[in-house]
């Protein structure tokens, strides 16, 4: 086995999942899968990698999942917790460390950390008002209540991030807030909290990434970083008023807990922390020595808080290193649907497992040859067919079961002794030790799905070996050459048993107990209880296939053959699909346009006075001018004259009409609602819409005959 003997220190994250439910393909393809092919391949060339992650435990969506189930939160984060931790250890992603940010560990780390800050004066201390929901008499952080985005008009924005536009926001930002805990509408009230005053790390954060060595990041995550750099920094609060969460550890923070994007970065460290103690190692080289890369797999969601907030954070506490890198990825969608949780739009682990048992590796290997890495990617449940009929199963599992068979079928298992290579011989075996380099070149640039494919490429180059060579024609009257063929071959066998590791752990492991070459410890899936395959004294890392001819001796015993993988049929495919078919039929038929389900009408809102209503100044008005909103693909910008005037409103119905088809058009405008901004251009009111049966939006427009511009309407 050759030893590196300069390896590298990397401390490898993935994002904290929240635990307020199970993991989905989605969580995968887009993190969890990149992160384990990273840190796996980092192992096998030697260098000294923690791999660390944890579930997310505090902030507002634990709490909300709490109130949905009439339940602690401290009951839901256990038992979600031991659901994504069983999910992640059953797809074989091989954390260091997996934690949690209810540990004791980390309410320390987190707050040490801000009380430095505090010390510091990192922060600034605010009065501000925030949104409150006078019914459920508390403050609505985050997620606890939703609105129109201001970038992008989504109306389905929450408190702290638009999901259809990746912008991150404040309540307060948001256009036309409703709380989700009770629907009503907030009203704002002043409440004290603390700062990371964002602006005062602009001139680091640029020089850092914009005129720093960051070009070679994703050019995604350069550009959402540049985009936030050129509008400005602002300070953001780093403290909630909530019951659930890290308690702010000075003075004046009671009733108040630590923001959870300020605590769960910090989960990072104290995942480290934890199993540094554990494993009898220091942690402090893996934060705070620069020589250590630290890599963040994240979603493009969290671009902001990795990028921008955390880096903020880590160089003004002054203490720990700053992100080699940060490859984020998009997000994938299933059947041309985005994934969503609350619609049972998804493929949950632990349900995959129960209808492909055994079958991890096929949905990685799917998930990574589609991988988001520059776009949103499609999961088909028809692609992932043939990701494995066509290419494991006909291409991978193929070659190395006509290798294991006709080696136990010709020689009981025994590699054989080569005679004199021919040049068809020497050219394989100078192209196999190429891979490990073509592999390296991939997965250094983070490049996973080109990675997939290279590795498929070398079981071609076996399949290609075979064919042309023709073994199970020549044993008739060449068997001294058909030794040296099996023998480049098991050769090949052994070099795809060795670089599939990262990708197809499972597969790995399965390949190397019918070869019987050791496992990776730190890599491997395998329980220790396990005495299926055996073990075997072949010992060959990455870099050995690059330097060497023989991988496996002439003489070495091989265990009995198996198939790696198996045809997915038809009926199985279709049964999924069915599925989420019913899933569709269930969704359209319990939930009308408004959300309201068939047997459930919207119960009476809130009964207000005639006063209130009579403030209400709508007046018929008609379409003068209609243009799309430059990058917001529901908004339309109008000009509409009211009667009174000419004046512009920003409607949010560019998905149900187009420009030219509503000029003319005669509308209800509510003229005296306070203007506000959208997209930087000023919306100085509201045109009343509607939805007929078929969900289909339509004008709640006066009839046209014989009605004015102006006239109000009661």
């Amino acid at each position: 086995m050759t030893q590196n003997t300069h390896p590298s220190r990397y401390t490898i994250t993935a994002a904290l999942p929240y635990t307020n439910g199970p993991i989905h393909i989605g969580h995968l393809a887009g993190v969890y899968v990149p992160a384990d092919i990273y840190s796996r391949y980092l192992r096998l060339k030697g260098n000294d990698v923690a791999f660390v992650c944890g579930s997310d435990e505090h902030g507002v969506a634990i709490s909300m999942k709490a109130k949905k189930e009439g339940v602690t939160p401290k009951e839901v984060i256990d038992k979600y917790h031991g659901i994504i931790k069983k999910s992640f250890a059953d797809f074989g992603i091989s954390f260091d460390n997996y934690s949690r940010t209810s540990a004791e560990v980390h309410h320390k780390t987190a707050s040490d950390f801000f009380q430095k800050m505090y010390d510091q004066g990192d922060f600034i201390e605010e009065e501000t008002e925030q949104l409150y929901d006078d019914e459920a008499k508390q403050f609505l952080a985050d997620r606890f209540v939703i609105g129109t985005c201001p970038k992008c008009g989504n109306e389905e924005a929450y408190g702290d991030q638009c999901e259809r536009c990746g912008s991150s926001l404040n309540a307060t930002d948001l256009i036309n807030p409703k709380s989700t805990i009770t629907g009503t509408i907030p009203s704002l009230k002043k409440t004290k909290h603390w700062f990371l005053p964002l602006d005062r790390y602009e001139a680091f954060l640029k020089e850092w990434i914009l005129e720093g060595h960051r070009s070679d990041w994703k050019p995604n995550v350069y550009g959402q970083c540049k985009s936030w750099i050129d509008d400005g920094l602002k300070p953001r609060a780093v403290t909630r008023d909530l019951d659930w969460g890290i308690p702010v550890p000075v003075k004046g923070g009671e009733g108040k807990v630590l923001y959870v994007w300020f605590d769960a970065p910090i989960g990072y460290i104290s995942s480290t922390k934890e199993w540094a103690e554990r494993e009898g190692k220091d942690w402090k080289p893996y934060w705070m020595d620069q020589s250590t890369k630290l890599v963040h797999f994240i979603g493009k969601d969290n671009i902001v808080f990795h990028c921008i907030v955390f880096p903020s954070m880590l160089k003004a506490h002054g203490d720990f290193i700053l992100p080699e890198n940060v490859p984020a990825n998009e997000f994938l969608n299933l059947e041309g649907n985005k994934l969503s949780t609350s619609k049972n739009w998804a493929v949950w682990l632990h349900e995959y497992l129960e209808e492909f048992p055994d079958m991890q590796d096929v949905l990685r290997y799917a998930l990574t040859a589609n991988a988001p890495e520059t776009k949103d990617n499609d999961f088909t449940w028809k692609d992932f067919q043939a990701r494995n009929n066509n290419e494991l199963v006909a291409i991978f599992g193929n070659f190395v079961n006509r290798v294991a068979v006709l080696t136990q079928k010709y020689y009981n298992g025994i590699v054989p002794t080569p005679g004199a290579l021919s040049e068809v011989d020497k050219e394989t075996l100078e192209a196999l030790k190429g891979f490990p380099e073509i592999l390296s070149n991939s997965l250094e640039r983070y490049r996973f799905r080109e990675g997939s494919q290279e590795l498929m490429n070398l079981a071609r180059l076996g399949n290609k070996y075979l064919a042309d060579e023709e073994p199970w024609k020549l044993i008739k009257t060449d068997e001294e050459r058909v030794k040296t063929i099996m023998y480049v071959a098991l050769q090949i066998a052994t070099g795809l048993a060795v670089l599939s590791e990262p990708f197809l752990p499972f597969t790995s492991a399965k390949l190397k107990g019918i070869l019987r070459v050791a496992q990776n410890d730190q890599n491997s899936v395998i329980s220790s209880t396990s005495t299926a395959l055996g073990t075997g004294s072949a010992d060959t890392d990455w870099d050995d296939i690059a330097s060497e001819n023989t991988l496996l001796p002439a003489g070495h015993q091989l265990n009995p053959s198996e198939l790696l993988f198996r045809k997915i049929e038809d009926e199985e495919i279709q049964k999924q699909l069915d599925k989420l078919e019913a899933t569709k039929k269930s969704n359209a038929s319990t939930t009308l346009s408004t959300g309201v389900t068939e047997n459930e009408i919207m119960p009476q809102k809130e009964t207000i006075a005639y006063e209130d209503f009579a403030k209400m100044d709508m007046r018929v008005g008609t379409i003068l001018e209609a243009e799309k909103m430059p990058k917001a693909d529901k908004l339309l910008v109008l000009k509409i004259d009211t009667g009174l005037d000419t004046r512009t409103i920003v409607s949010g119905i560019a998905e149900s009409f187009q420009p030219e088809e509503i000029i003319g058009k005669k509308v209800t405008v509510l003229v005296n609602l306070a203007p506000r901004k959208l997209r930087g251009v000023e919306s100085e009111g509201m045109i009343l819409m509607t939805e007929n049966q078929e969900g289909k939006l339509v004008f709640m427009n006066p009839d046209e005959d014989g009605v004015n511009n102006g006239e109000g309407i009661s």
